[in-house]
């Protein structure tokens, strides 16, 4: 319903009554100038905001947001289910690690959003700025009120560029880059095309990130790339993250272990990029359990990636947010602990696992089951069993297929070992997993490979 609001209350617009006026081919003939002028002044600066109420919000044209409303607009049908995303392209992001290392073309891991929604939702195309659950409202940048009776929040997470000194200015000069977003990716390939000689730094922030592997993947790419092209005796590859771990999960952390032993890669545990600066080419960290230690490196090459955030609008609405801005639902059902009409899925909520696509495949089910018990005025019931996977590339033919739950248990789909580095898993990252996302996942039919793993492990998993 769309309704038009002045003060609070329905009024027709002024710009209405003066075409209502106009109409019909008569004139109104006013007395003096100074009138006319006056009324056409009234019709063009009363403010006024526009209503709409829908049965189901969702909130981002993500990962999440797509599958779910691609689900339900199906299922309640035509006009019942909003998409409230300003984006004009839907980008497949874990792609962007393959587009870095010149494996993919940036322009083949994106489509305009505009294809990938569904038909039946209404794609409203604006940001959202803030959150009245008590009311059951969001509010858009440009003054739209959306009411609605359920809720699905899917807004991602925030890069934080700025919040590294130097950034994101150093971006514009040579050999800074960074695969987590649009404006900066196709300069990884370039840096590493370009690189001679000298110190390739990788970094991961001390917050929570999207695709954890991420910072990682990108290193070992760029040193098989070196090898293959004879400059690998003239680089020193160094990552640097803020954790106290290489990788979360112990099975495949020892296995990354023995690949930066076997290449010759340097890790720095504990250290945290606080500052670029592009004139020196000089990168600097902070040692977390040492705060006042600085350490400074040169650089040919810096791949960066961002410190990360709840998005600023789901922050600012502190009944809807934990202490560290992300939304605050039950970890089992996806339903938001105090609003029982809002559910969330994906980087923005505070489920304590892994942000990655997979992990939003494997909400996606447990999202829809529990939404639609809710909606016939049931309690949820379905859990979430914390699954996520992280295809860690280690190479231009080699991937150690990392998959495991929310409590850092391995979790894996194929009845073999899969921390060990293999060419199979390669090929199904690269050449299968993206056609899994654009025709199964956004399209709500791929809710994770939890019925392929039980099948492959006969019923024991």
């Amino acid at each position: 319903m769309l309704q038009y609001t002045h003060s609070g209350s329905c009024v027709t617009p002024n710009s209405l009554v003066l075409a209502k006026m106009l109409s019909h081919n008569r004139v109104l003939l006013l007395s003096g100038r100074n009138t006319i002028q006056a009324l056409q002044n009234a019709a063009f600066s009363t403010s006024y905001k526009f209503n709409k109420s829908y049965q189901l919000v969702v909130v981002g044209g993500g990962a999440g947001g797509c599958a779910t409303a691609a689900k339900f607009s199906s299922k309640l049908g035509k006009g019942k289910v909003a998409v409230i995303e300003p984006a004009d392209v839907h980008y497949y992001q874990p792609m962007w690690t393959l587009v870095g290392g010149g494996m993919k073309k940036f322009e083949n891991s994106g489509k305009p959003m505009s294809k990938v929604l569904p038909k039946n939702a209404e794609w409203i195309k604006q940001r959202v700025v803030s959150f009245d659950p008590n009311n059951n409202k969001v509010m858009t940048e440009d003054g739209q009120e959306i009411s609605y009776e359920y809720l699905v929040v899917a807004l991602g997470i925030q890069l934080n560029y700025d919040q590294i000194k130097g950034l994101p200015d150093a971006f514009e000069t040579p050999g800074v880059c960074s695969n987590y977003s649009p404006l900066y990716v196709k300069k990884t390939w370039e840096s590493l095309k370009n690189f001679s000689e000298g110190n390739a730094v990788f970094s991961f922030p001390a917050t929570p990130i999207k695709c954890a592997g991420a910072p990682q993947k990108i290193m070992y790419i760029s040193d098989d790339y070196l090898r293959k092209h004879g400059k690998r005796d003239k680089a020193s590859i160094i990552y640097n993250t803020s954790l106290p771990v290489i990788f979360g999960v112990k099975k495949y952390a020892d296995a990354l272990w023995q690949v930066v032993k076997e290449r010759g890669i340097t890790v720095n545990l504990r250290h945290n990029l606080i500052e670029v600066k592009p004139e020196s080419k000089e990168a600097v960290f902070q040692n977390l359990d040492k705060p006042e230690e600085l350490k400074t490196i040169k650089y040919k090459m810096l791949h960066v990636t961002p410190p990360m955030g709840a998005p600023d609008p789901l922050r600012s609405c502190g009944s809807l947010v934990d202490s560290a801005g992300f939304l605050n639902v039950n970890k089992n059902t996806l339903q938001h602990v105090d609003y029982s009409n809002v559910f969330g899925i994906g980087d923005c909520t505070n489920v304590p696992t892994s942000k990655t696509a997979a992990a939003v495949a494997g909400q996606c089910g447990v999202l829809r089951k529990n939404l639609s018990l809710t909606m016939a005025g049931k309690s949820p019931v379905h859990h979430y069993d914390g699954y996520t996977s992280c295809p860690l590339v280690t190479g231009y033919s080699k991937c150690i297929l990392a998959e495991f739950d929310m409590n850092g248990n391995p979790l894996e789909t194929f009845p073999i070992n899969q921390a060990k580095e293999r060419r199979t898993m390669f090929h199904l990252k690269k050449d299968m997993m993206p056609d899994m996302y654009w025709l199964g996942m956004l399209n709500g039919y791929w809710e994770g490979p939890k019925y392929m793993r039980k099948l492959l492990h006969l019923g024991f998993k």
